[in-house]
């Protein structure tokens, strides 16, 4: 390590240089991410809703679909708006009640069922089909166009429109995200910290260590827009206690070294020698910090819903570049712009807490005593903490594709639909005797198809696009409109009906749609809500067992840190807030990952203290003394670069995550700087006995 170190100490100049240089290419790997908006693509693909999507993609060339609806337009007029549909690229085929009966057959000619879903007063349905998947670019780019097209006239409904709005949403706010989490971290930074200069350093590293993450994700191929908005002030959070350690742990040895000056050195000798004992400290100190941290995002990998996946490597390799950054760009830059960072040098405004850490020591005991009386209330509320899975719920109401929503729930009665998939070959018979045992499902508000429509009007009457709409050479399609609201225990208890109906009739049929797609999104979240918590709880587990060499001591932080997960998971229980799910499977993790470096720090600095003879009161309150600030400033930073994103956020999903995020790092910095000392104090004894190369510590 000290050879590392002082190689970085002799070459700074062409470190700084060379980190100037890898901007560029990391830049161009940005632009060039893509970023897909569509959370049902991380759905496992050997699921059977997924593999119905296939079909539809590949035998009914319905990759997606939207739902049009016109305003006040005569069936002539509709023809027109369905012959400019039909131009743009990707449309397959576009299907209006115009199109059934043409401008000759009356409207009443229709089955009712049917004419109820499709017409309304003057309000047309209008379906249109699409060769490419919903979130594929084709589609979004076809989308947009058929919005621009119908401006005025129709509204577009639909997942990929729903899709596009939360683009434009997005991307419209990302950059503000990452304006927000600066302003604010520079603030505390500058209350924190010794030098006017050194915040805009430090946040100057963490700027390099972003633009190499983000530019790295080229190589995914894409990201999520989760992963890309919450990324960048998540990655800010999380590793700028390597900087800070960094700096402060320079200043300190060039304090010390100034004082012992020698009569031959210089002011750019004792700075070259300050950062590389400094280098080497950091690295020693933080590695075992950064590797639990890695952990806990990598445990993310372990979800079913590989959004997980996506959202874990990148974060994982965030951190990597953060301590990297830390070690290497930040001390050349420190270096060269020393003298700029003494001139604006001023005392920190941030205090040193000794009275907070004197209270701890004076009454460790009823500070147990209350975490004890606040335990049930943290995990009944972690328990009961609803969550949501109806994705357009947390988009705002005011956008267009939720407006077509709404219109089309309000004026035709479609809230959620479910596409069946059977052999072409069913007897006609047999095909009517499973629509209406389906029908007959309690929540079923009818079902289109060929048969239905076939029934009503001469089949010579009918469209060829009609007929290849719902049959193929290897499959038939239904249609299903369902009353109940997508993702809700209605629907999916229904799901489960229809799909056992299916099954009786055909073993091979299929269930696909929205709904469904839903439905399987709640199965595979609850599972991922389990294993993900097990598996980051393990693996830090392991990890903190080989950091810290003692059996007892991963116990007393793991347990600090989930009681800290237990209160922030179990507040909206009691403020009657639902999460969307996403939030409720990846905070814990983040929240164990991020903020068990804060015990960790404390844990270290007491066994050292304890090594050389300390009692545990002194080893605490020396602990205490030199750790309560940085963790301090840590977690303000963390809360900063969160808290006015979870603020600003119109999309529901990332202002819940950054809302649980900031209150996390606040609620784990109370919960270590008080509880955390009073269990090492109260297991004091255990921790000697199973700490190696602590069992000779002693009262002294």
């Amino acid at each position: 390590m000290q050879k590392y170190a002082n190689f970085i100490v002799k070459h700074k100049k062409i470190i700084s240089i060379i980190a100037l240089i890898l901007l560029i290419p990391s830049i161009i790997g940005y632009v060039n991410t893509r970023t897909n908006y569509d959370i049902l693509i991380y759905l496992p693909d050997d699921i059977e809703t997924i593999q119905g999507q296939n079909i539809l993609a590949n035998d009914f060339n319905m990759g997606s679909f939207a739902m049009i609806v016109t305003d006040n337009l005569k069936p002539k007029d509709i023809l027109k708006l369905e012959n400019k549909i039909k131009e743009v690229d990707s449309v397959q085929k576009v299907i209006s009640i115009a199109d059934v009966i043409g401008t000759d057959i009356p409207v009443d000619a229709l089955p009712d069922e049917v004419k109820s879903k499709v017409y309304s007063g003057n309000d047309t349905v209008i379906m249109v089909t699409f060769s490419g998947k919903i979130s594929e670019d084709k589609t979004m780019v076809a989308v947009n166009e058929i919005r621009n097209i119908c401006d005025g006239y129709a509204k577009v409904g639909g997942m990929t429109s729903a899709l596009i709005d939360t683009k434009e949403l997005s991307d419209s706010e990302v950059a503000i995200y990452v304006l927000i989490a600066v302003v604010l971290c520079l603030i505390i930074l500058q209350l924190a910290l010794d030098s006017y200069f050194t915040p805009f350093l430090l946040l100057l590293n963490i700027g390099f260590a972003v633009i190499y993450n983000m530019g790295s994700n080229y190589f995914l191929g894409e990201i999520s827009y989760i992963t890309k908005a919450i990324s960048a002030v998540l990655q800010l959070g999380v590793t700028m206690d390597f900087a800070i350690f960094l700096y402060h742990s320079y200043i300190e040895e060039k304090n010390i070294l100034i004082s012992n000056r020698k009569n031959k050195e210089t002011d750019k000798d004792i700075n070259d020698k300050a950062m590389s004992i400094a280098i080497k400290k950091t690295m020693t100190s933080v590695i075992g910090s950064a590797i639990t941290t890695i952990a806990g995002f990598l445990a993310l990998c372990s979800m079913n819903l590989t959004l997980g996946k996506d959202i874990g490597i990148v974060m994982a390799k965030g951190v990597l570049f953060g301590l990297a950054c830390a070690i290497t760009i930040l001390p050349s830059f420190i270096l060269l712009t020393d003298k700029l960072i003494e001139k604006t040098k001023h005392k920190p405004i941030i205090p040193q807490f000794k009275r907070l850490k004197d209270f701890n020591l004076k009454h460790y005991k009823a500070i147990i005593v209350i975490a004890i009386i606040i335990l049930p209330f943290a995990i009944y509320g972690y328990k009961n903490t609803k969550v949501y899975y109806k994705l357009d719920s947390s988009l705002p109401d005011s956008l267009s594709s939720i407006e077509a929503t709404h219109e089309l729930q309000d004026n035709f009665g479609i809230i959620s639909t479910e596409l069946v998939l059977v052999d072409s070959n069913m007897e006609s018979s047999k095909l009517k005797e499973m629509t209406n045992e389906i029908k007959s499902v309690e929540g079923i508000d009818g079902i289109i198809s060929y048969v239905e429509i076939s029934d009503k009007l001469p089949e010579e009457m009918l469209p060829n696009n009609v007929r290849e709409i719902f049959k193929t050479e290897k499959y038939q399609l239904l249609i299903i409109n369902s009353k109940y609201e997508i993702a809700t225990n209605e629907l999916n208890n229904q799901i489960n009906e229809i799909n056992s109906i299916i099954k009786k009739y055909d073993e091979n049929g299929i269930l696909a749609g929205e709904g469904p797609l839903m439905n399987d999104l709640v199965k595979v979240s609850d599972h991922d809500f389990k294993a993900v918590n097990y598996f980051s709880l393990g693996i830090i587990f392991l990890i903190m067992i080989i950091v810290l060499k003692s059996a007892s001591l991963p116990f007393i932080l793991m347990l600090t840190i989930e009681f800290a997960i237990f209160i922030n998971m179990g507040i909206p229980s009691y403020t009657n807030t639902t999460l969307p799910f996403i939030a409720s499977i990846v905070i814990g993790t983040i929240q164990l990952g991020a903020t068990i470096d804060y015990a960790i720090l404390i844990t270290t600095k007491y066994i050292a203290n304890r090594k050389e003879g300390l009692s545990k009161y002194d080893s605490i309150n020396k602990s205490l003394s030199t750790s309560i600030n940085s963790v301090f400033v840590s977690a303000l930073c963390f809360f900063g670069a969160t808290f006015g994103v979870g603020v600003y956020s119109k999309l529901e999903l990332i202002g819940s995550l950054c809302t649980l995020m900031s209150r996390g790092a606040i609620i784990s910095m109370i919960v270590v700087i008080t509880l955390l000392p009073a269990l090492l104090i109260t297991f004091d004894k255990l921790i000697c006995k199973t700490t190696k190369e602590l069992s000779k510590g002693r009262e002294v």
